[in-house]
This record gives C-alpha cells, structure tokens and sequence, in this order.
C-alpha cells in the first residue's frame, strides 16, 4: 500500500471493531457470562438449536469444552437440552426464551438506531454504502482461513 494516509471511512471501520467487541462484553454482563458462553448464544440465537457437537465446531473448541459451556448456560438458564427431533439417540441445545428476550433487550435499541440512520439516507445512498460493507465484508473473508465463517 504506497498511501500511508489513515482515511475517514477506514478508521470508523477501526471504530467499529472495537465498539462491537465492547457491546459484546456489555452483552456478556447484561446475561451474566463469560466471552465463550456468550459466543455460544450468540450462535444458538442466530442459528437456533444446534447440537453440541455442531456448536463445538462453531466455536473452535472440543466436544468436552462445549459440555462445559452447554452445563453453564443450562444451569444459568440460558439454555436447555432438548431431545433431537429426529434422532432420539441426540440432543439439541436451544436458547431459552427468556434469555433471548434479555439478549434482545440489549440489542434492539442499537439494531433499530443504526437503522433509523440508515432510513435518513437516499435509497442511492444506501446503494452506496451496502457495496462498500459488501467489498469490506468481502475483504475480510479474503484474508481469513477457509474454516472460517
């Protein structure tokens, strides 16, 4: 890269990274869960139930480490094992309802500013910035693992 010059947008890019990890640890507070744990909601909130050996390779740690996870976030109410629907040999691991609308509580007052924000802009505009996300977003899977998300 010959220009050296920090520009606007990729500073508040920065900004934005290391804002997010900050809510993150906020939200982590708010249920009462350490970085891991709250890493596995996140994923169980996203992608509904999954089973532990799924959420063990979402998270990048082993099926022993998950256990321990899944044992915390069930006693914290978080979470429950639930039959599998189809192989009742397996489990499933589910968010609660309540913890979700505690997790939801946190984030939908930041989701719904960012998108009153975003309604101030042209739908050109918009345009515009959703192909820079896009080509930021892109960027970053460029230089990651394939093994990652």
């Amino acid at each position: 890269m010959a220009n050296n010059t920090r520009r606007a947008p990729t500073v508040l890019l920065r900004d934005i990274v290391e804002l997010s990890r900050a809510f993150e640890a906020h939200l982590g507070r708010e249920l009462g869960v350490n970085a891991t744990d709250r890493e596995a909601m996140e994923h169980l909130i996203g992608a509904g139930p999954l089973s532990p050996t799924n959420l063990s390779q979402r998270l990048g740690v082993s099926t022993a480490a998950v256990t321990a996870v899944v044992d915390r976030l069930v006693a914290h109410g978080h979470a429950e094992r639930m039959p599998h629907p189809t192989d009742r040999r397996q489990v499933i691991v589910a968010p609660t309802t309540a913890s979700v609308d505690r997790a939801m509580n946190v984030l939908l007052p930041m989701i719904g500013q960012i998108d009153a924000t975003l309604d101030g802009f042209s739908a050109s505009e918009q345009d515009a910035i959703t192909r820079f996300l896009e080509h930021v977003v892109a960027s970053y899977r460029q230089h990651l693992p394939e093994t990652a998300p």
